[in-house]
Protein backbone atom coordinates (compact mmCIF):
# COMPACT_ATOMS: atom_id res chain seq x y z
CA UNK A 1 0.00 0.00 0.00
CA UNK A 2 1.34 3.16 -0.77
CA UNK A 3 2.64 4.83 2.03
CA UNK A 4 0.80 8.68 1.14
CA UNK A 5 -1.62 10.89 2.14
CA UNK A 6 -3.27 12.90 -0.82
CA UNK A 7 -4.26 16.95 -1.02
CA UNK A 8 -7.87 17.14 -1.94
CA UNK A 9 -7.95 20.71 -0.90
CA UNK A 10 -5.38 22.96 0.02
CA UNK A 11 -6.59 25.36 2.62
CA UNK A 12 -4.93 28.60 3.30
CA UNK A 13 -1.40 28.68 3.21
CA UNK A 14 -0.88 24.75 4.19
CA UNK A 15 2.79 24.48 4.67
CA UNK A 16 5.21 21.47 5.71
CA UNK A 17 6.92 22.68 8.98
CA UNK A 18 9.36 21.37 11.51
CA UNK A 19 11.28 23.57 14.42
CA UNK A 20 13.35 25.01 11.35
CA UNK A 21 16.72 25.87 10.24
CA UNK A 22 17.78 26.84 13.54
CA UNK A 23 21.75 26.22 12.81
CA UNK A 24 21.73 28.52 9.69
CA UNK A 25 20.45 31.64 10.46
CA UNK A 26 24.34 32.87 10.70
CA UNK A 27 24.72 31.85 6.99
CA UNK A 28 22.14 34.65 5.73
CA UNK A 29 19.19 31.39 5.59
CA UNK A 30 15.89 32.18 7.52
CA UNK A 31 15.15 30.31 10.32
CA UNK A 32 11.82 29.41 9.33
CA UNK A 33 9.79 26.63 11.25
CA UNK A 34 6.57 26.14 13.51
CA UNK A 35 5.12 29.98 14.26
CA UNK A 36 3.41 28.11 17.56
CA UNK A 37 6.30 25.97 18.61
CA UNK A 38 4.41 24.63 21.38
CA UNK A 39 1.02 24.00 19.71
CA UNK A 40 3.00 21.86 16.97
CA UNK A 41 5.39 19.89 19.45
CA UNK A 42 2.11 19.01 21.32
CA UNK A 43 0.82 17.76 18.04
CA UNK A 44 3.64 15.82 17.72
CA UNK A 45 4.22 14.50 21.37
CA UNK A 46 0.39 13.29 21.30
CA UNK A 47 1.38 11.07 18.01
CA UNK A 48 4.50 9.67 19.82
CA UNK A 49 6.58 11.52 17.59
CA UNK A 50 9.93 13.07 17.89
CA UNK A 51 9.62 16.82 18.86
CA UNK A 52 11.15 17.70 15.28
CA UNK A 53 9.04 15.40 13.14
CA UNK A 54 7.41 17.06 10.60
CA UNK A 55 3.79 18.18 9.77
CA UNK A 56 1.47 20.54 8.37
CA UNK A 57 0.78 24.18 9.39
CA UNK A 58 -2.28 25.86 8.05
CA UNK A 59 -3.17 29.51 9.04
CA UNK A 60 -7.11 29.69 9.47
CA UNK A 61 -8.93 27.27 7.10
CA UNK A 62 -6.94 23.52 7.09
CA UNK A 63 -7.10 21.44 4.29
CA UNK A 64 -9.09 18.12 3.15
CA UNK A 65 -6.62 14.97 2.98
CA UNK A 66 -7.08 11.47 2.08
CA UNK A 67 -5.29 9.07 3.49
CA UNK A 68 -3.95 5.93 1.57
CA UNK A 69 -2.17 4.17 4.66
CA UNK A 70 -2.89 3.49 8.09
CA UNK A 71 -1.65 6.23 10.63
CA UNK A 72 -2.63 8.26 13.52
CA UNK A 73 -3.07 12.02 13.68
CA UNK A 74 -3.69 14.69 16.24
CA UNK A 75 -4.67 18.20 15.36
CA UNK A 76 -3.64 21.20 17.88
CA UNK A 77 -3.76 24.98 17.48
CA UNK A 78 -6.75 26.90 17.01
CA UNK A 79 -10.01 25.85 17.89
CA UNK A 80 -11.60 24.26 14.70
CA UNK A 81 -14.27 22.29 12.53
CA UNK A 82 -12.53 18.76 11.57
CA UNK A 83 -14.30 16.06 10.61
CA UNK A 84 -13.17 12.02 9.81
CA UNK A 85 -14.94 10.39 7.19
CA UNK A 86 -18.05 12.59 7.94
CA UNK A 87 -17.79 12.90 11.75
CA UNK A 88 -16.73 15.38 13.96
CA UNK A 89 -13.41 15.30 16.05
CA UNK A 90 -11.73 17.09 18.70
CA UNK A 91 -8.53 18.55 18.77
CA UNK A 92 -5.69 18.08 21.54
CA UNK A 93 -5.51 13.86 21.06
CA UNK A 94 -4.54 10.83 19.24
CA UNK A 95 -6.67 10.01 16.37
CA UNK A 96 -6.67 6.47 14.92
CA UNK A 97 -6.87 7.00 10.82
CA UNK A 98 -7.31 4.01 8.67
CA UNK A 99 -6.71 4.13 4.76
CA UNK A 100 -8.88 5.44 2.67
CA UNK A 101 -10.45 8.15 5.05
CA UNK A 102 -11.14 11.59 4.51
CA UNK A 103 -10.09 14.10 6.85
CA UNK A 104 -11.84 17.57 6.72
CA UNK A 105 -10.49 20.74 8.65
CA UNK A 106 -12.80 23.77 8.50
CA UNK A 107 -12.66 27.28 9.33
CA UNK A 108 -10.61 27.79 13.07
CA UNK A 109 -13.09 30.01 15.40
CA UNK A 110 -10.28 30.29 18.12
CA UNK A 111 -6.40 31.45 17.01
CA UNK A 112 -4.77 31.60 13.77
CA UNK A 113 -2.42 28.65 13.32
CA UNK A 114 -3.47 25.07 13.16
CA UNK A 115 -1.07 21.95 13.36
CA UNK A 116 -1.94 18.12 11.72
CA UNK A 117 0.76 15.67 13.19
CA UNK A 118 1.69 12.55 11.35
CA UNK A 119 2.41 9.41 13.61
CA UNK A 120 5.67 7.51 12.62
CA UNK A 121 8.05 10.08 12.01
CA UNK A 122 5.73 12.88 10.52
CA UNK A 123 6.08 13.86 6.72
CA UNK A 124 9.28 12.40 4.94
CA UNK A 125 10.09 15.38 2.48
CA UNK A 126 13.43 15.35 1.55
CA UNK A 127 15.46 17.84 4.07
CA UNK A 128 16.72 21.45 2.79
CA UNK A 129 20.04 23.12 5.35
CA UNK A 130 18.81 20.07 8.30
CA UNK A 131 15.12 20.78 8.04
CA UNK A 132 11.67 19.87 5.96
CA UNK A 133 10.62 23.53 6.88
CA UNK A 134 9.19 25.32 3.97
CA UNK A 135 10.43 29.13 3.66
CA UNK A 136 7.60 30.45 1.02
CA UNK A 137 9.73 33.43 0.18
CA UNK A 138 13.59 31.42 -0.46
CA UNK A 139 11.30 28.85 -1.74
CA UNK A 140 12.68 26.24 0.17
CA UNK A 141 11.82 22.80 1.94
CA UNK A 142 8.71 21.21 2.00
CA UNK A 143 7.41 20.54 -1.25
CA UNK A 144 9.08 22.54 -3.79
CA UNK A 145 9.17 25.43 -1.20
CA UNK A 146 5.52 26.07 -1.37
CA UNK A 147 2.58 26.20 -0.08
CA UNK A 148 0.27 23.21 -0.41
CA UNK A 149 -1.85 22.64 -3.71
CA UNK A 150 -4.65 20.29 -4.64
CA UNK A 151 -2.96 16.66 -6.18
CA UNK A 152 0.15 16.46 -3.93
CA UNK A 153 1.10 13.94 -2.16
CA UNK A 154 2.55 14.31 1.11
CA UNK A 155 5.17 11.05 2.28
CA UNK A 156 4.32 9.71 5.10
CA UNK A 157 4.85 5.90 6.95
CA UNK A 158 2.43 3.20 7.92
CA UNK A 159 1.48 2.90 11.33
CA UNK A 160 -0.92 0.76 13.22
CA UNK A 161 0.40 0.89 16.67
CA UNK A 162 0.12 3.45 19.28
CA UNK A 163 0.88 3.07 23.08
CA UNK A 164 -1.44 4.65 25.30
CA UNK A 165 -3.63 5.95 22.59
CA UNK A 166 -6.85 6.11 24.91
CA UNK A 167 -4.93 8.31 27.50
CA UNK A 168 -2.92 10.52 24.26
CA UNK A 169 -5.18 13.65 25.08
CA UNK A 170 -4.99 16.99 27.01
CA UNK A 171 -7.34 19.25 27.31
CA UNK A 172 -5.51 22.25 26.19
CA UNK A 173 -6.94 25.90 24.11
CA UNK A 174 -4.77 28.20 22.47
CA UNK A 175 -3.80 30.93 25.15
CA UNK A 176 -5.78 34.25 25.54
CA UNK A 177 -4.60 37.29 27.13
CA UNK A 178 -4.63 40.79 27.32
CA UNK A 179 -1.08 41.14 27.75
CA UNK A 180 2.47 40.11 26.09
CA UNK A 181 5.59 39.49 28.92
CA UNK A 182 8.86 40.98 27.25
CA UNK A 183 12.42 41.52 28.32
CA UNK A 184 14.27 44.63 27.74
CA UNK A 185 15.88 44.47 24.38
CA UNK A 186 19.92 45.44 23.45
CA UNK A 187 18.64 49.51 22.62
CA UNK A 188 16.19 50.27 25.01
CA UNK A 189 18.24 52.28 26.66
CA UNK A 190 18.42 54.33 23.20
CA UNK A 191 15.21 54.92 23.50
CA UNK A 192 13.37 58.27 25.68
CA UNK A 193 11.53 57.89 28.72
CA UNK A 194 8.43 59.24 27.46
CA UNK A 195 8.82 56.45 24.77
CA UNK A 196 9.43 53.06 26.76
CA UNK A 197 6.42 54.30 29.56
CA UNK A 198 4.08 54.78 26.02
CA UNK A 199 5.33 51.31 24.85
CA UNK A 200 4.80 49.89 28.25
CA UNK A 201 1.39 51.91 29.41
CA UNK A 202 -0.21 51.57 25.89
CA UNK A 203 -3.01 49.35 24.06
CA UNK A 204 -2.22 47.59 20.60
CA UNK A 205 -3.32 45.83 18.29
CA UNK A 206 -2.12 43.21 15.52
CA UNK A 207 -2.61 45.17 12.03
CA UNK A 208 -3.61 43.28 8.63
CA UNK A 209 -0.03 43.74 7.92
CA UNK A 210 0.58 39.97 9.82
CA UNK A 211 2.63 37.16 8.30
CA UNK A 212 5.17 34.41 8.99
CA UNK A 213 7.92 37.47 8.73
CA UNK A 214 6.22 39.30 11.26
CA UNK A 215 3.15 41.23 12.77
CA UNK A 216 3.00 44.93 12.77
CA UNK A 217 1.22 46.46 15.76
CA UNK A 218 -1.50 49.64 15.59
CA UNK A 219 -0.87 52.32 18.33
CA UNK A 220 0.30 55.67 18.73
CA UNK A 221 3.76 55.64 17.21
CA UNK A 222 6.44 56.23 20.00
CA UNK A 223 9.25 58.84 19.73
CA UNK A 224 11.82 57.39 17.52
CA UNK A 225 15.99 57.29 18.36
CA UNK A 226 17.70 59.26 15.93
CA UNK A 227 21.03 57.34 16.14
CA UNK A 228 21.78 55.35 13.09
CA UNK A 229 22.17 51.38 14.02
CA UNK A 230 24.32 48.67 12.08
CA UNK A 231 22.47 45.40 11.35
CA UNK A 232 22.17 43.05 13.79
CA UNK A 233 21.35 39.09 13.65
CA UNK A 234 17.44 38.65 14.80
CA UNK A 235 15.59 36.26 16.97
CA UNK A 236 12.13 35.12 16.85
CA UNK A 237 10.21 37.66 19.34
CA UNK A 238 12.32 40.98 18.69
CA UNK A 239 10.43 44.11 18.38
CA UNK A 240 11.57 46.42 16.08
CA UNK A 241 10.48 49.95 16.21
CA UNK A 242 10.42 51.26 12.54
CA UNK A 243 11.09 54.90 11.39
CA UNK A 244 7.76 55.94 11.58
CA UNK A 245 7.63 54.87 15.61
CA UNK A 246 5.35 51.39 14.54
CA UNK A 247 6.54 48.32 16.56
CA UNK A 248 7.02 45.08 14.00
CA UNK A 249 7.19 41.69 16.37
CA UNK A 250 9.60 39.39 13.89
CA UNK A 251 8.74 36.12 13.61
CA UNK A 252 9.43 32.81 12.03
CA UNK A 253 10.68 33.83 8.70
CA UNK A 254 11.99 37.18 10.20
CA UNK A 255 14.85 38.57 7.99
CA UNK A 256 18.16 37.37 9.46
CA UNK A 257 19.51 40.85 10.03
CA UNK A 258 17.89 43.88 10.81
CA UNK A 259 18.57 47.82 11.84
CA UNK A 260 15.62 48.91 13.58
CA UNK A 261 15.97 49.64 17.05
CA UNK A 262 14.59 46.32 19.21
CA UNK A 263 12.90 47.95 22.04
CA UNK A 264 12.30 44.04 23.14
CA UNK A 265 11.89 40.56 23.01
CA UNK A 266 8.81 38.57 23.66
CA UNK A 267 9.50 36.38 26.22
CA UNK A 268 9.60 32.32 25.16
CA UNK A 269 6.53 31.27 27.00
CA UNK A 270 4.37 33.86 25.54
CA UNK A 271 5.39 33.15 22.09
CA UNK A 272 2.28 31.20 21.56
CA UNK A 273 -0.47 34.00 22.81
CA UNK A 274 0.85 36.55 20.12
CA UNK A 275 1.55 34.13 17.31
CA UNK A 276 -2.19 33.04 17.70
CA UNK A 277 -3.88 36.29 18.56
CA UNK A 278 -6.75 37.67 16.27
CA UNK A 279 -6.39 41.06 14.19
CA UNK A 280 -7.70 44.00 16.50
CA UNK A 281 -7.32 42.57 19.70
CA UNK A 282 -6.50 45.30 22.47
CA UNK A 283 -3.23 44.04 24.52
CA UNK A 284 -0.46 45.63 26.39
CA UNK A 285 3.32 44.90 26.87
CA UNK A 286 4.80 44.15 30.42
CA UNK A 287 8.39 43.85 31.14
CA UNK A 288 10.04 41.16 32.96
CA UNK A 289 13.32 40.03 34.23
CA UNK A 290 15.30 37.28 32.35
CA UNK A 291 14.28 35.16 36.35
CA UNK A 292 10.78 35.72 35.57
CA UNK A 293 11.01 34.66 31.45
CA UNK A 294 12.96 31.62 32.72
CA UNK A 295 11.06 30.38 34.70
CA UNK A 296 7.70 30.88 32.88
CA UNK A 297 9.43 28.90 30.29
CA UNK A 298 10.23 26.26 32.41
CA UNK A 299 6.51 25.67 33.56
CA UNK A 300 5.13 25.79 29.89
CA UNK A 301 7.65 23.19 29.14
CA UNK A 302 6.76 21.20 32.22
CA UNK A 303 3.26 21.18 30.42
CA UNK A 304 5.06 19.11 27.94
CA UNK A 305 6.95 16.97 29.79
CA UNK A 306 3.92 15.96 32.36
CA UNK A 307 1.93 14.34 29.30
CA UNK A 308 4.44 12.75 28.03
CA UNK A 309 5.56 10.81 31.07
CA UNK A 310 1.98 10.50 32.45
CA UNK A 311 1.36 8.66 28.60
CA UNK A 312 4.64 6.91 28.75
CA UNK A 313 3.65 5.71 32.46
CA UNK A 314 0.66 4.48 31.01
CA UNK A 315 1.31 2.27 27.86
CA UNK A 316 0.55 -1.02 29.91
CA UNK A 317 -2.61 0.05 31.40
CA UNK A 318 -5.58 -0.88 30.11
CA UNK A 319 -6.85 0.05 27.50
CA UNK A 320 -3.79 -0.51 26.28
CA UNK A 321 -4.80 0.34 22.81
CA UNK A 322 -2.86 -1.16 19.53
CA UNK A 323 0.39 -2.16 20.43
CA UNK A 324 1.34 -5.26 18.36
CA UNK A 325 1.72 -4.65 13.98
CA UNK A 326 1.10 -8.43 12.87
CA UNK A 327 -1.64 -9.04 15.48
CA UNK A 328 -3.75 -6.03 14.27
CA UNK A 329 -2.74 -6.71 10.49
CA UNK A 330 -3.60 -10.38 11.32
CA UNK A 331 -7.13 -9.00 13.23
CA UNK A 332 -8.07 -7.23 10.11
CA UNK A 333 -7.34 -9.68 7.59
CA UNK A 334 -9.81 -12.67 9.33
CA UNK A 335 -12.42 -9.73 9.46
CA UNK A 336 -12.04 -9.32 5.97
CA UNK A 337 -12.59 -12.70 5.29
CA UNK A 338 -15.80 -13.35 7.22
Amino acid sequence: MTNIVKVIKSGLSTTIQDLGRTRHQIEGFPESGAMDKFEYQLANLLVNNHKNDASLEFVMTGPTLKFECDSFIALTGGQMHAKLNGQRILKNRAIQVNAGSILECGPMETGNYGYIAFSNGGIVTQPVLDSRSTTLRTQMGGIQGRALIAGDNLPIRDSVIMPSLQSRRIDWDVETSNFIRFVKGPHWQMFSDEARKQFTQQSYRVSEQMDRMGYRLNGTPLPVPSKNLLSEGTVFGNIQITRDGSPIVLLADRQTTGGYPVIGTVIKADWSKLVQMKINKDFHFIEVDMDTAMNALVAHQKILNDNYEKWYQGRYVEPIGPLRRNSIKIERLIKNNL
